[in-house]
């Protein structure tokens, strides 16, 4: 169970501040609201997330009561199928939205932030533009929003916290001013309505391994690939409909069978424990399209080919193939993940957009 603490943490961030005032102009005071994002920093978001810290295994199992609980919270915490919907028709830019989940990978390695942080990242990312409508015809905003949710997921998961303009690295096609980046914050954290705590597939994956091992402690590799494939599902779209707890449970799925090849399910067997809270075909439509997922990575055909001629069968090797097409168009970054983490000096070729510029109608 969540300990008391976590609702006043949670209650002393909220800000007065109305979303449709955030950025009318420069020329107003803004102190109050960048105090607000200066206090968030790593000590009061670890207060409200630790719960969801997920850097290895958990040795100490969730209680029920807990498990219920974010069962329950787990529904503000996914886009759903219309924002999937959105995507796909074309009413939301798919491309832009894939480039900046491309970016933020890169800069989780560049800084080797967490898969957590990862997650949150692009969570924060989707749940946005699932409710907020950005400006049409500024690219840029998008490269700010990219930036500000893994500002705010940095500070929520990650023990060692660049300052957000550090965070600009990469190949950033613009750089913004720091009181830039924690006006975007505040935007994405209200537009949230600062639902920071978010359920993900890693809240209950330690949970559902535990079980589908007979109550014993998985293999270290199960949960290495569990990890790795739950950080797979996020930079695509295609599991965006399904919520984290299925996702959870179709990745425990599908390690746990690889792993031991004593879990079948292909005979109307489901595991008990998720009957109270999933539905099989929920889950198992998520296994099916795990398994469907294929490697479709334009950008570079010798990868390309080879997925094509060899695609594994099993859902684990599927996503594991998609993730090395992923990561492909990183070699011509290979430099900027293997330079330190000071401040990177800025190219002459990136535009420079200070507070001045961030003007837009809401």
């Amino acid at each position: 169970m969540a300990p008391p603490s976590i609702d006043y943490a949670i209650s002393s961030l909220f800000c007065a501040e109305d979303n449709e005032s955030i950025f009318d102009e420069v020329e107003n005071n803004y102190g109050d609201d960048f105090e607000i994002c200066n206090n968030l920093t790593q000590n009061n978001l670890q207060i409200i997330n630790k719960d969801l810290s997920f850097s290895g295994f958990s040795r100490v199992l969730q209680s029920d009561e807990y498990l219920s609980s974010i069962y329950i919270k787990e529904k503000h915490h996914f886009c759903g199928f219309d924002y999937l919907k959105r995507l796909k028709n074309g009413d939301l830019d798919l491309v832009a939205r894939n480039l900046a989940v491309d970016w933020i990978e890169k800069v989780k390695s560049h800084y080797n932030f967490g898969p957590l942080c990862f997650y949150l990242s692009v969570n924060y990312l989707d749940r946005f533009l699932s409710t907020y409508e950005l400006p049409k015809g500024k690219a840029w905003m998008m490269q700010l929003l990219a930036v500000a949710c893994v500002s705010i997921a940095a500070k929520i998961d990650e023990t060692d916290v660049p300052f957000s303009i550090d965070l600009q690295v990469c190949e950033s096609k613009f750089i913004f001013e720091a009181k830039t980046i924690q006006r975007m914050e505040l935007l994405v954290m209200s537009t949230l309505n600062w639902r920071l705590q978010s359920v993900t597939p890693f809240s209950f994956i330690d949970h559902f391994l535990y079980k589908l091992s007979g109550d014993q402690m998985p293999p270290t590799n199960s949960i290495s690939q569990a990890i790795q494939l739950i950080s797979c599902t996020i930079k695509g779209i295609e599991l965006l409909e399904f919520k984290p707890s299925e996702i959870a449970a179709a990745v425990a799925i599908c390690v746990i069978e690889e792993e031991t090849q004593t879990l079948q399910l292909s005979n109307n067997a489901f595991p008990s424990f998720l009957t109270n809270h999933l539905e099989k075909e929920r889950v198992m439509k998520c296994i099916e399209m795990m398994n469907g997922m294929r490697v479709n990575n334009k950008s570079n055909e010798a990868i390309s080919g080879l997925a094509t001629t060899f695609v594994p069968q099993s859902p684990n090797g599927v996503l594991n193939a998609s993730c090395l097409s992923y990561k492909s168009d990183e070699t011509s970054s290979l430099s900027c993940s293997n330079s330190t983490h000071n401040s990177p000096v800025p190219s002459p070729k990136r535009r420079k957009l200070d507070h001045s510029s961030f003007r837009f109608e809401l």
